[in-house]
């Protein structure tokens, strides 16, 4: 497996993260989301798969930080398509800035559900493409949004977890999920929640890697603009947070 590309990019954000004071309150806020929608009525785990820099634990401190690499604040090595995890084992996953990343969604999806315990959670934070989405990811980010790229849901029979290579599509979330093309392959879930964010301040603040085009105190104020932007998602959401609960068979 050669993702020597992404682990760069987990160093470079952690050099961003530590000078960049507004990044961490916006991304402090995320998390805080995020939290919102933990299943904490469940006894398993909660299991972050893809942690980067492992960030997550300033709201969530029981979390367990996992990614395909191993780094300081990674607890331990995990493979979306091959979790280490016993069945019906894991209380809520948490993708933040993941599934774009996941070349196979089917399978990921599949692995999940057999980990996950009855009404345990998936909760997905990810670009979103609105019209805003697609000029600010599509011109400004390194990474494709690849909206009309087709998408492999399943893997290929002999396909091994640990032979991936770097994939990103920035368009994926938006597509799974808003359009109801993908709706039979998500029948063992029920999706309670999709909720379009316009993340205005992370876009102004520059994100990890570009300049901030604002200081704090205009960041500030197009905080309060939110709700009024969140009014018309399709012209000016650029998160999406959506929320999976394994159904209950019996």
């Amino acid at each position: 497996m050669d993702l020597g590309q992404h682990n760069i990019e987990i160093q470079k954000n952690l050099d961003y993260w530590n000078h960049k004071q507004v990044l961490r309150e916006i991304y402090r806020q995320f998390y805080v989301l995020i939290a919102g929608y933990l299943n904490r009525k469940l006894n398993g785990g909660i299991i972050e798969l893809g942690s980067g820099i492992g960030n997550i634990k300033m709201i969530i401190p029981e979390a367990v930080c996992t990614d395909i690499f191993k780094n300081p604040w990674i607890d331990q090595v995990e493979n979306a398509y091959q979790l280490s995890f016993a069945d019906n084992s894991i209380s809520n996953l948490i993708l933040f800035d993941v599934f774009h990343h996941l070349e196979f969604p089917g399978t990921a999806l599949q692995e999940f559900h057999r980990v996950l315990q009855p009404s345990g959670r998936i909760i997905i934070f990810d670009p979103y493409i609105s019209l805003t989405g697609l000029f600010v990811y599509g011109l400004f980010h390194h990474e494709p949004v690849a909206f009309f790229k087709k998408i492999t849901w399943f893997a290929s029979d002999g396909f091994h977890p640990w032979h991936i290579d770097y994939y990103a599509a920035q368009g994926n979330a938006t597509r799974v999920f808003y359009s109801k093309r993908y709706d039979k392959y998500l029948h063992n879930f029920e999706i309670i929640t999709k909720r379009r964010i316009p993340a205005w301040p992370y876009i102004f603040s520059g994100g990890y890697s570009k300049p901030q085009l604002l200081p704090d105190k205009m960041l500030d104020y197009i905080q309060y603009l939110e709700p009024l932007l969140g009014k018309i998602p399709a012209l000016f959401a650029t998160r999406v947070l959506i929320v999976l609960v394994k159904k209950d068979k019996n």
